[in-house]
């Protein structure tokens, strides 16, 4: 809405006072260099889709120019409308069965040592898209047979069944995210269910693959509201978690509503680990694939530590 008498329109000139004043600790490096290049060249030839291009993250230009890449697959079209994401919104058409022996034959010649796999939300298919993400893991099993596999997949409408076909497929993480608070899913995912969410991250802990989910902040919630989901996910036996800084992708998008300091990140870490989750990442820039190599070593020490501590214990 434009004021009468201004040249700017309010939601443009609080776009880039967001801009503007972004405080020091929000820092991104630029896309460049030959291995940035070179993930950008196997990404266009292989008729891939990333996030990391889709969701317009913030951390592309170092991930790429460390040869690694998070593959989206489904196409790039969601069938949702979440007010935080920067991925397109339609009608998916049809299906690409070859997608998953591209995918896992781009993570083989970039000689990725651990692949990152995410999808768009297809509610227009039967099974969500389970069959299409079941075969992609397996081709890179095949293919990569020592890289180890993270997935990131949406909830499937709470199908069971779609959600048993990816975890029978047996990647080595299975990821799923909250996003929010309860409160703000209306706002923030007006199609999903946080409590649906919930139960898909607590069946994917019950199969003894390990869970991880991941939320923004400074998205509207409240630091108490925060600390309640830190509890419900530590309830759910979640093994990773990963807390970032919302940043809008554009002015069709929600507002950042605060930024979060640091020390505040720190708090959530300290407090979802006094509750039992074993690994938390939590900081401004991090995101749910962003490094995902280091969350699952993280989680392994972890669990290493807890072992030798239960033996000098007995």
């Amino acid at each position: 809405m434009e004021r009468e008498g201004e040249g700017e329109c309010v939601s443009a000139r609080e776009e880039k006072l967001n801009n503007d004043r972004k405080p020091p600790w929000i820092r991104a490096q630029l896309p460049s260099g030959p291995s940035y290049q070179h993930v950008a060249n196997m990404v266009k030839e292989g008729n891939l889709h990333t996030v990391c291009e889709s969701a317009r993250c913030p951390n592309i230009g170092e991930c790429w120019s460390a040869g690694t890449a998070t593959f989206m697959i489904l196409g790039d079209i969601c069938t949702r409308a979440c007010g935080f994401c920067a991925v397109k919104t339609g009608i998916p058409i049809g299906l690409d069965r070859g997608e998953p022996l591209r995918v896992a034959q781009a993570i083989k010649k970039m000689e990725i040592k651990f692949a990152v796999i995410t999808s768009v939300d297809r509610d227009d298919l039967d099974d969500g898209g389970s069959e299409i993400w079941a075969d992609t893991i397996r081709e890179v099993r095949r293919e990569c047979p020592d890289t180890g596999i993270e997935t990131l997949v949406p909830d499937f409408q709470g199908d069971q069944e779609s959600l048993k076909a990816v975890i029978d497929a047996r990647p080595d993480v299975l990821s799923h995210n909250l996003e929010t608070v309860p409160r703000l899913y209306r706002t923030v995912r007006a199609r999903s269910n946080y409590q649906r969410s919930l139960g898909v991250l607590k069946m994917i802990a019950d199969s003894d693959v390990v869970a991880k989910t991941g939320i923004m902040v400074g998205i509207g919630e409240k630091p108490e509201e925060i600390f309640e989901l830190l509890k419900d996910v530590a309830d759910r036996n979640v093994g990773i978690m990963t807390i970032g800084q919302y940043l809008r992708p554009s002015l069709d998008h929600l507002p950042v509503d605060r930024w979060v300091h640091p020390d505040e990140f720190e708090q959530y870490k300290v407090k979802g680990k006094e509750l039992g989750i074993r690994h938390i990442e939590a900081g401004p820039m991090v995101r749910s694939s962003y490094h995902a190599e280091r969350h699952y070593e993280g989680l392994l020490g972890a669990v290493k530590k807890d072992a030798k501590t239960a033996i000098s214990l007995s």
